[in-house]
């Protein structure tokens, strides 16, 4: 892909700011205090430099306007409250002065509205904080019948101290009710609360005036697009220094979401990943060493709680987790894993044979599974023989399984996030002649497609491909070549929807300051197929779609309000293979709905997945706790039902007992879905061979 060169061109736009809107009652805004914090003249230099990048440089061609301006500010007050807890209605109508003004502070380099409503949501967490502490002098009164919705999106901000105290009672008494229910005494139940409340408290009081410039320029930079972001220096070095130390351990990634710790990447290969007790999304409230207490970890910076999670290799540490699908009223599970240092080895494909019957005929499969698009740069630089990479280790398991002789392959792509463009590219060559796999559409309009120049094929037999939602970028532009091509089957969930292209850009070299200022990560780029059609957004659509307990609406890039839209380009010159075809696949997709009517396995799944959806949906708990218990039991079940209905692993919620390593199981247990991907080959291979 070609180098991107960024030049500055001077931005100058205005906008007219309205007057505050009247109509309601105020509580008085918290009086300015020596302690209030301020911005640097660096960091107003900053801002005009990053509104300049972005409005000329970014993918998306916006213009910095009241529209915008409003967005950005809606995105602030939503990143700093949230849950619309700690701000009063009038303290947000006091704001709205700043709403179509906020692109003219980006321009001129001001901060005000910035800091203005920090230091007002400062003030209103330490009154929220003073009421914690008096709230926690004896226990909550459990047998009271009341009732707490969870979901505060669409909520509004309460309209006086006492409508806020009330929400605030119930918040807590929320809180201390799932502790209890986990076997907690009251006292252990007032302490754990108490020590909640003193994390985050500390971690409130360590915010700096450079934390809150990020979180202000984020709000400008995601309403971009979701993956432009600027970086404090703080951050940026953390995430140029320490990415590959945080890999150690037990292989998760780690971010701040609001309160929590929030896993934002699994690493194939480590711990986390072979457990598969951890997805994206989850967040972390506790941590302990061994059979040592849990250390609470709401409102924990991620750095100190890295420090918790990593240890010496073989060493056990013990998570209570809340899942990124958890039912309202759900408890955190807890879960084990044993800290190891990941491997290259370890994120490498794997390959495996299985047998399906199907029409009473059994069928040799090769299963080739690829956690990531991996490729050893250094290696390929340096041209040294066998370096590490996805398609050579791919290349060398397809001619071993065709020396076995096996009926069809199967590529598994199910939670591979993506990695090596170039691999994506290579790795479709082995399926196809030469020709193009790949289109680049830069921000300037320019398109660049990307081809396997390699004549040969590897594999020409019948091929099935699975994915689900969060197989992304990389591995959607090989689905959808490998569809395009009509080279092999598609099977699963509709992938994330990840068709763009970032680049790093370091501001210190625009701006001649004495002191770091940070990065700007920058959407520059779109993927499109070859038949034009983008992965952005929509991502691939499978031949044959199997039920998913993951939405596009919660999960994947559509259920992000910034997400750059799907759009179309002219197709790009490819020959169709005579593989598979449309009359074919209506054939496998007819066979498989018929299955569907008496297969038990995959009718419980479906009606399992139904019933998670209602369940999700249901966001008001009882506050009462003979009630409460009996919602998280019912819960309880629903989720260990799908778990083993989809052949997954069972956290437990009782500290006690440990959740079993899959490996120490005496049978393995059934990829339900991997038997389903096989009984599609079959009939894959069936139709081709016998057509009907």
């Amino acid at each position: 892909m070609r180098k991107y060169l960024i030049t500055l061109v001077p931005v100058l736009m205005l906008s007219l700011q309205p007057g505050p809107q009247a109509g309601m009652s105020a509580v008085p805004l918290p009086p300015p205090s020596a302690d209030d914090l301020k911005p640097s003249v660096s960091q107003e230099h900053v801002e005009q430099l990053v509104a300049r990048l972005l409005t000329t440089h970014h993918y998306r061609k916006v213009r910095l306007n009241d529209s915008l301006s409003s967005v950005v500010f809606d995105n602030y007050l939503k990143e700093l409250d949230g849950n619309k807890a700690y701000f009063l209605a009038s303290d947000v109508n006091s704001f709205e002065k700043y709403r179509n003004n906020i692109d003219d502070q980006l321009i001129n380099g001001e901060l005000t509205a910035a800091y203005d409503i920090y230091n007002v949501f400062r003030k209103r967490y330490q009154e929220r904080n003073k009421f914690v502490q008096e709230n926690f002098v004896k226990p909550f009164d459990f047998t009271v019948d009341e009732t707490f919705n969870t979901d505060r999106e669409k909520a509004n901000w309460p309209k006086s101290i006492e409508e806020q105290n009330d929400l605030w009672r119930k918040l807590l008494k929320n809180q201390s009710l799932e502790l209890k229910l986990t076997g907690k005494a009251d006292t252990s139940v007032v302490n754990s609360m108490k020590s909640r409340y003193k994390n985050l408290d500390r971690y409130m009081s360590r915010i700096k005036a450079e934390d809150v410039f990020q979180i202000y320029m984020n709000s400008f930079a995601e309403s971009l697009d979701p993956h432009t972001n600027y970086m404090s220096p703080r951050s940026a070095d953390r995430f140029n220094q320490e990415m590959s130390a945080s890999l150690e351990g037990i292989g998760a990634l780690l971010q701040e979401d609001g309160d929590y710790i929030k896993i934002s990447d699994i690493v194939p290969g480590g711990p986390a990943f072979k457990s598969k007790l951890l997805t994206k999304g989850d967040k972390i409230v506790g941590v302990a060493q061994g059979e040592g207490q849990v250390v609470n970890i709401v409102g924990y910076q991620v750095d100190d709680a890295v420090k918790l999670i990593k240890g010496p290799k073989g060493t056990t540490v013990r998570l209570q987790i809340q899942s990124n699908d958890a039912i309202a009223g759900a408890p955190p599970k807890e879960i084990r894993l044993v800290r190891e240092k990941i491997k290259l080895e370890e994120q490498r494909a794997k390959k495996e044979v299985i047998e399906v019957t199907q029409n009473q005929k059994k069928y040799k499969l090769g299963v080739i599974t690829i956690p990531v698009f991996y490729r050893d740069f250094e290696g390929a630089r340096k041209r040294e023989e066998g370096f590490a990479s996805t398609t050579g280790d791919v290349q060398k398991f397809l001619n071993e399984l065709k020396a076995e002789k096996v009926d069809g392959v199967v590529v598994d792509l199910r939670d591979n996030g993506g990695g090596s463009l170039t691999e994506a590219i290579t790795l479709t060559g082995l399926f196809i002649s030469r020709g193009p796999v790949v289109q680049v559409k830069e921000a300037q309009g320019d398109i660049e497609v990307q081809t396997d120049p390699d004549p040969s094929i590897i594999y020409d037999g019948p091929l099935a491909v699975m994915v689900n939602r969060f197989s992304a970028s990389a591995s959607e532009i090989f689905a959808a070549a490998i569809q395009d091509y009509k080279r092999g089957l598609i099977v699963g969930s509709q992938t994330y929807g990840k068709g763009t292209v970032q680049t790093m850009v370091d501001l210190n070299t625009w701006l001649k300051e004495s002191e770091k200022v940070g990065q700007v990560k920058m959407t520059i780029a779109k993927f499109y197929r070859i038949n034009g059609s983008s992965t952005q957004h929509k991502g691939v659509t499978p031949d044959i779609e199997l039920p998913s307990a993951f939405s596009a609406e919660e999960y994947g890039e559509s259920s992000q309000p910034s997400a750059l839209p799907w759009d179309q380009i002219a197709s790009a010159r490819f020959d169709v293979t005579r593989s598979l075809d449309d009359k074919i696949i209506a054939k496998i997709r007819e066979r498989y709905e018929q299955r569907l009517k008496s297969d038990t396995d995959m009718k419980q799944l479906m009606a399992d997945f139904a019933e998670l959806k209602r369940a999700k949906e249901k966001t008001v708990v009882s506050l009462q706790e003979s009630k409460r218990k009996k919602e998280r039991d019912d819960a309880e079940k629903r989720r260990k039902s799908i778990s083993a209905s989809a052949g997954e692993p069972v956290a437990t919620n009782d500290s006690t007992t440990p959740a079993k390593d899959p490996k120490d199981a005496k049978a393995p247990k059934k990829d339900l879905y991997l038997d389903e991907c096989g009984k599609l080959l079959a009939d894959y291979i069936a139709f081709t061979k016998n057509p009907q």
